[in-house]
């Protein structure tokens, strides 16, 4: 079950196991830190590793502000802090990988490593978004309506993020069924699609200014980066290794074959082999 730490005022949920050196894990949306269940066993045998619940999201609080990335960053760096540890390996996917991106700017001294999963900088996203790139991320758009999303989404949680695991998997027959009903048990509790929604709402209202300005600064990522992105997926339509390093210095990656947007849950074994070597430089 995991288990509950006070961060920022919230009852943060996070799951631990092994011992050694942090490895944080950040899932996204429409997930939990239940994402990470096949990588959790492995990488323990040689970390501690941590996958909290980000903010608002499985059964962290569902607080009423906050969902802009540095807050969000300072979540899950205070639990680290709780947890007595000073630095980490992050490891984000989808908005945790966002989450992940905004720690390591904020937070250079915590983050030692930083792995991103299908995704690029949401700046070079905004950048992109002519009529192909809106078609294939209308889910973003929509996401970030004031209310409608709730009001659609409420009426048939099962329906709307079982499309989402149907479309963006490889195999066109989702997750297993069990980790479906989880997700869709997390998003059907009060608050949770509002929560979900004022995540990608953050975008706008939060986010864009403080990349823009880290951008014109000149601020980079200075720890070695690797990128991970479903072959099979949208990313691929997209130069994800150029792209990163106009964000970084120190940036590999590659795409994992037969792959959609679900790395952890499609690729297990690849993605484990991916972290393993870049943990071991």
């Amino acid at each position: 079950m995991g288990e509950v730490a006070l961060v920022n005022g919230l009852r943060m949920h996070y799951r631990r196991a092994g011992e050694g050196s942090p490895v944080v894990l950040l899932h996204g949306w429409p997930q939990t830190g239940h994402c990470w269940r096949f990588l959790m066993p492995e990488l323990a045998r040689e970390h501690t590793v941590i996958a909290p619940d980000l903010r608002g999201y499985g059964l962290t609080d569902k607080a009423r502000t906050g969902y802009d990335k540095r807050t969000m960053a300072s979540d899950v760096s205070v639990l680290i802090e709780t947890l007595g540890f000073e630095r980490a390996t992050v490891v984000g996917h989808d908005r945790g990988a966002r989450v992940a991106h905004r720690w390591a700017l904020d937070r250079p001294d915590q983050v030692e490593r930083l792995v991103v999963m299908d995704v690029v900088p949401m700046r070079a996203m905004w950048q992109r978004m002519d009529a192909k790139f809106g078609a294939a991320y209308w889910h973003m758009l929509f996401h970030l309506q004031p209310d409608l999303p709730e009001r659609l989404v409420g009426n048939d949680v099962a329906g709307y993020l079982g499309y989402f695991f149907e479309k963006w998997t490889v195999n066109r027959h989702g997750l297993e069924p069990g980790a479906i009903a989880e997700y869709v048990r997390a998003f059907s509790a009060p608050g949770a699609l509002r929560s979900g929604f004022d995540d990608y709402r953050a975008s706008i209202s939060d986010d864009a200014s403080l990349d823009d300005a880290d951008f014109e600064a000149g601020r980079r990522l200075e720890m070695p980066v690797l990128a991970l992105w479903g072959g099979a997926g949208l990313l691929n339509s997209l130069p994800a290794l150029d792209i990163w390093r106009e964000y970084a210095n120190d940036v590999r990656g590659r795409a994992i074959p037969e792959c959609g947007h679900f790395l952890p849950e499609e690729r297990p074994a690849e993605v484990l082999a991916e972290l393993r070597a870049f943990l071991a430089e």
